[in-house]
């Protein structure tokens, strides 16, 4: 060491200064160099830790969307099946102050920040630790992210997962992707998932239509629904307000909203209509969804489809008619009887469309049997089915004009006999037209006709088969049917009936009943398009006649309480039969139909073979079936031109003896304790044919009958067919135990 003039000095010592500063400047390099080493290794983890976590499969329940079914106008909401309310909607049908809403509500720097927001975790984390209440600082990303990806749980390990995933989702999709997802995910309670969903469920509106006021409750009440739906009561009300001006404020807060806008709509809260809770089974509708549900996975659909496919479904429902159905049921049933069953269909003949069906008044009752649709169940059709068995004669070669034995009691081979019961009074007319026993609905004059052809039984039920009634509900009528098959002594489901008789209305072609005309997906391609297939089941001529016999009965025969203004064919139905011993009444039918609708009604009770002598004030099916039917079918066609049936053709073969001469009416059956079925007497036709293009009239009970009593005419002696015997009812849902028919009768 030297001085200014190069002279050498002795060397410094170290001063403990020195080297305390020499141990600080050590320590700063290791600490700076530690500290460098644990960012760098910080920065690793994380970088590892982005790319070790990939973003997951959505949970599928965030993904799904409300199915909904339709009336077949396509306008009127049946119902819908979901595993959440949701309808997804693109961003562009939210309007901008209900987008600027959410924002102020949930995340106010959510188009500038990254998917986190730093400043919000410190700011909550303080107040967490600092106060009593809890402060959350999730983004819009995050919690977008939550639902979407991940669970509710609350573990550090779900929030850091949730993190990197939010940055990861942040980097892949836009802002304006990530907030029309989150609208279209998040929960707003009242079972509504969406922004679509909760307007329909808090408004009655779609999202489009909100108003600034309608959005801004949203806004609010998404952060809390338990505590903000205003149904709640008035400290929800009053939470909601709060919270509601809030939301208000942050709109002006980010430039959404004039501050003086806010403080007019703040004032209150915007009006909130009175939305009924109700299960989306409930009520007659039930009945109706179940049967969409079901007929859509024989298409083939899965439950995924149905329930979460946010599919579009019009069915062949009408609207008008399904409310007619429902009034006319409501308006004619009989007060007080809990345990009363009654059903309708409707279907439209030549395609098969099912317009209207009444299958129990609520399906989600808790009662017993209350799953049970009547309408596919239905009951033994008693003489409602005696129309099977005039086309199987018209068939085999008779014709209206000729004579059946009406006899009563009838003796069947074997040693057995059958009596007329029911709409026909228990009467015994004596020789009559296949015309009148139709028109009077005569029970041994069928059970002749059927002994007449050859294997009577089989041909009847191959002639409902034809017509449209399924193989395997008469499959369950057994082999050979029974000699009283006219008489309907199995069960067979009212839609069938109304399907069957549509056939008869649709001059002989037959189409099958179906529930869904059309499925579309959400993006609105058109999935499946029902295409209608007829097959011919009898001729023409064969249908003209059936018709022509079925329109007596409603202008002068047992159904006149059916009569319309239009020209309408049906028949009465009363099956009766012996339980234990003791006679029973255990169904009333009309099935009837006009050129562009058939209609088939039928009252139960209980497990659908109880008794209904004595609980129904009547229970002949020309009373309070035969009057549903006419209320709904005025109603259904109420504004339609009326349609006209083809003339008979009076068809003819070899089978068959031509009618008598005019012979005496029986005198009127006796009075029962039941109301009184028709007592007017009835004639046989001519013996001379018609001309093979009449215009025939229905024949007129004679005013003042001879006093001379008729004879039955010879009848070829029949092949002996077996006693009827009770088989197995098949039904969609399992039917109870049937009693053994005796007498079925209309």
């Amino acid at each position: 060491m030297t001085d200014e003039q190069g002279v050498s000095l002795p060397a410094r010592r170290a001063t403990s200064a020195d080297r305390r500063h020499s141990r600080l400047r050590k320590f700063a390099k290791w600490t700076g160099l530690t500290f460098l080493v644990g960012l760098l290794a910080l920065v690793a983890a994380f970088f590892v830790a982005y790319s070790a976590i990939d973003i997951p499969s959505a949970n599928s329940e965030a993904l799904t969307q409300t199915t909904r079914v339709y009336y077949s106008d396509g306008k009127h909401l049946l119902g819908t099946f979901e595993v959440q309310n949701r309808e997804s909607v693109p961003l562009s049908r939210v309007p901008d102050h209900v987008q600027a809403a959410v924002i102020a509500a949930e995340d106010q720097t959510f188009y500038d920040n990254p998917g986190l927001d730093v400043q919000g975790i410190v700011r909550a984390a303080w107040n967490n630790a600092s106060t009593d209440s809890t402060q959350g600082a999730s983004t819009i990303t995050q919690q977008y992210v939550k639902v979407l990806y991940l669970t509710q749980e609350r573990t550090w390990t779900r929030k850091v997962k949730e993190a990197f995933l939010s940055l990861k989702v942040q980097r892949q999709l836009s802002k304006n992707e990530i907030l029309q997802g989150y609208l279209n995910t998040i929960y707003f309670g009242r079972g509504a998932y969406g922004v679509q969903a909760a307007a329909q469920a808090y408004f009655r509106q779609d999202v489009e239509n909100l108003t600034i006021e309608q959005g801004a409750a949203l806004a609010a009440i998404l952060n809390s629904p338990a505590n903000y739906d205003p149904r709640e009561g008035r400290s929800a009300r009053t939470a909601l307000l709060a919270r509601y001006r809030y939301v208000l404020d942050g709109m002006v807060e980010i430039g959404r909203l004039d501050a003086t806008e806010a403080d007019k709509v703040g004032r209150r809260l915007p009006e909130f209509p009175q939305v009924t809770r109700t299960d989306r089974f409930g009520g007659p509708q039930g009945y109706l969804l179940k049967l969409v549900e079901d007929e859509l996975q024989r298409l083939d659909f899965t439950d995924a489809d149905i329930n979460g496919g946010g599919l579009a479904i019009i069915t062949t429902l009408d609207y008008e008619d399904q409310m007619a159905a429902q009034k006319a049921v409501l308006d004619q049933q009989p007060d007080g009887l809990e345990q009363l069953n009654v059903a309708l269909a409707s279907i439209e003949p030549g395609t098969g469309a099912l317009r209207a069906m009444y299958g129990g008044d609520d399906y989600v009752a808790k009662t017993k049997g209350a799953q049970i649709n009547w309408a596919l169940t239905g009951a033994q059709p008693g003489s409602s089915f005696k129309p099977f068995a005039l086309i199987a004669g018209l068939r085999e070669g008779f014709s209206l004009e000729d004579t059946v034995d009406g006899s009563s009691p009838y003796d069947l081979p074997g040693g057995d006999d059958i009596e007329n019961q029911g709409d026909s009074g228990g009467t015994s007319f004596g020789p009559v037209s296949l015309l009148t026993a139709t028109r009077e609905s005569i029970n041994t004059a069928y059970i002749d006709l059927t002994l007449q052809m050859k294997e009577g039984p089989d041909r009847i039920v191959e002639a409902a088969k034809d017509a449209g009634v399924p193989d395997a509900v008469m499959d369950a009528w057994g082999d050979p049917p029974a000699v009283v098959t006219p008489l309907g002594y199995e069960r067979v489901p009212t839609v069938d009936m109304a399907d069957a008789y549509a056939t008869i209305a649709a001059k002989g072609e037959q189409a099958d009943w179906f529930a869904v005309e059309k499925v579309s997906g959400p993006d609105g391609e058109v999935l499946y398009s029902h295409k209608v297939r007829t097959e011919r089941a009898f001729s023409a001529d064969i249908a003209a006649d059936v018709s022509y016999a079925l329109q007596q009965v409603v202008l002068s025969g047992t159904g006149t309480n059916a009569d319309i203004r239009c020209p309408a064919a049906g028949k009465t139905g009363t099956a009766t039969g012996v339980q234990r011993g003791r006679e029973t009444v255990s169904s009333s039918w009309f099935v009837g139909y006009t050129p562009q609708l058939a209609t088939a009604v039928t009252y139960t009770r209980g497990d659908g073979n109880d008794q209904l002598a004595g609980y129904l004030p009547t229970f002949y099916g020309g009373e309070y079936p035969a009057r549903t039917w006419q209320a709904y079918m005025s109603s259904a066609l109420s504004g339609e031109d009326c349609q006209s049936f083809p003339p008979p053709a009076f068809v003819d073969g070899p089978a068959g003896t031509p009618s008598v001469a005019p012979t005496t009416p029986p005198p009127p059956p006796p009075t029962t304790s039941a109301t009184s079925p028709p007592t007017t007497a009835p004639t046989t036709t001519a013996t001379t044919p018609p001309p093979s293009t009449p215009t025939p009239t229905p024949s007129t009970p004679s005013s003042t009958p001879p006093p001379t009593t008729p004879s039955p005419t010879p009848t070829p002696t029949p092949t002996p067919t077996p006693s009827p015997t009770t088989s197995p009812t098949t039904s969609p849902t399992p039917p109870p135990t049937t009693p053994t028919p005796i007498e079925p009768d209309g």
